[in-house]
């Protein structure tokens, strides 16, 4: 089982479309009571996908990231000062008429930072410190920042219960970084760090996998009607989606070029870019009531666009930044 799971996470950039797909037809092919009551699955789904992500999440790095103050500064600089500001004015100018579209490119902005920080990293041979510092502090300020920027910019547009949006908050991100980081130390106690690291911490991701397939399903199977209504819809999300992602990919690149060696540069592309679509999905739907399948879906696509551009970044990594230094 656990090979078959850790495929599908390394399969990711084929497994989201299929999963839209599959919700789609389902959302054609039963009636709409049916399709209403997936709404019951999505607060288990919601923690089958946050929680084994704060398992792996080693909330001592927080400590650590003050270490590197100038580029831990000017990456939550460009999450919290910049780009949601820029993800809503292109949901003011491509979705004047339908307030939750934009509010969830703002949801999809307001969240930085996931493993796939790390994980992107990583594969492009970044300095994987930095990154686990980025995703602990990222996710943590976006958590505590949101209802504050959804209030301020949507809360005249969109019908907005402030108490709920925290409450959602504490379920979605703040339980489930307890009873993972409870869990993380048992496992840590039992098993001991090389053998977690070696043998369960990779299991975890998978798990989270699931969950996000899960709620990609619902989240599509909700909208499928209108979808098959309108299908222009999705072009009309591509656009504001793509602009946003190559603005932040071409922030990073010049950020990191001007200021930071080539591993630190990779941690600040990764760190500004990737964004925490899990929670941002799961907190759409949780908060906001029948409306929030429209910024859902916003979220659903951002997935597409978000695992085939970190993908394609990889390659181009070198050209960026210069090969990767080698040791003497």
């Amino acid at each position: 089982m656990w090979k078959f799971l850790l495929s599908i996470n390394k399969k990711l950039i084929w497994a989201i479309p299929v999963m839209m797909g599959l919700g789609f037809l389902f959302g054609k092919a039963v009636n709409q009571e049916t399709v209403k009551s997936l709404k019951a699955l999505i607060l288990p789904l919601t923690f089958l996908m946050v929680y084994p992500m704060m398992v792996t999440l080693n909330v001592k790095h927080l400590k650590d990231g003050i270490k590197n103050v100038k580029l831990q500064a000017l990456t939550q600089a460009i999450n919290f000062c910049l780009v949601p500001f820029l993800a809503y004015g292109l949901g003011l100018y491509f979705f004047p008429d339908n307030h939750y579209m934009a509010l969830g490119l703002l949801l999809a902005s307001l969240l930085p930072t996931s493993g796939m920080t790390i994980s992107w990293t990583g594969f492009a041979k970044g300095n994987m410190g930095a990154a686990i510092n980025m995703t602990v502090i990222g996710l943590t300020l976006g958590s505590l920042a949101t209802p504050l920027y959804v209030k301020m910019l949507m809360g005249a547009k969109v019908d907005m219960d402030m108490i709920l949006v925290v409450k959602q908050i504490g379920y979605i991100v703040f339980i489930p970084m307890v009873l993972g980081y409870m869990t993380r130390s048992y496992f840590l106690k039992k098993y001991g760090q090389l053998e977690f690291k070696k043998t369960w911490a990779p299991r975890f991701p998978s798990l989270s996998t699931l969950g996000v397939l899960g709620i990609v399903f619902v989240a599509i199977a909700l909208k499928a009607q209108q979808l098959s209504q309108d299908p222009a819809v999705l072009l009309r999300i591509l656009q504001p989606l793509l602009l946003l992602y190559a603005a932040n990919f071409i922030i990073g690149t010049i950020a990191g070029r001007m200021f930071f060696s080539r591993g630190d540069a990779i941690a600040l592309v990764y760190g500004t870019v990737m964004r925490n679509l899990s929670i941002a999905l799961a907190l759409s739907i949780n908060a906001f009531g029948a409306q929030g399948a429209d910024a859902a879906l916003v979220i659903a696509v951002a997935y597409i666009i978000q695992v085939q551009a970190a993908a394609w970044y990889v390659k181009f990594t070198d050209y960026f930044f210069g090969p990767v230094p080698v040791e003497q």
